[in-house]
């Protein structure tokens, strides 16, 4: 049964998993989207809609850089990759994300003591 992550939930998320992503090399808006899905099993799942204002939202903060490239015989894609702030930035939030889901399951395992 694949379970239902709400909205809230992952518009918390997707700009550490966008950064994330774009840790290892320069990938396309869609190539995203499409990693996201793979990787969570189809559970989570970002329209493009979505997906792009987000994009556009860290390249202004100067968290990533969109490269247009044109290759033979295919449309013109923006590339993004990261760059040193993007990288600082995603140490900073996966440390805070790590602490986070530590805090809520030992708030959740801890039952009545």
């Amino acid at each position: 049964m694949a379970l239902m992550f709400s909205s809230e939930m992952k518009k918390g998320s997707i700009e550490m998993i966008v950064l994330s992503l774009l840790e290892s090399r320069a990938r396309h808006g869609y190539e995203i989207g499409k990693l996201i899905e793979a990787r969570s099993g189809g559970q989570l799942t970002f329209a493009l809609a979505t997906l792009y204002p987000t994009l556009l939202r860290l390249e202004n903060r100067g968290w990533i850089k969109g490269r247009w490239v044109e290759k033979a015989g295919e449309r013109q894609r923006c590339f993004y990759r990261l760059t040193a702030e993007g990288h600082r930035v995603l140490a900073a939030q996966r440390k805070n994300w790590r602490a986070y889901v530590a805090a809520v399951n030992q708030v959740m395992e801890t039952g009545d003591a």
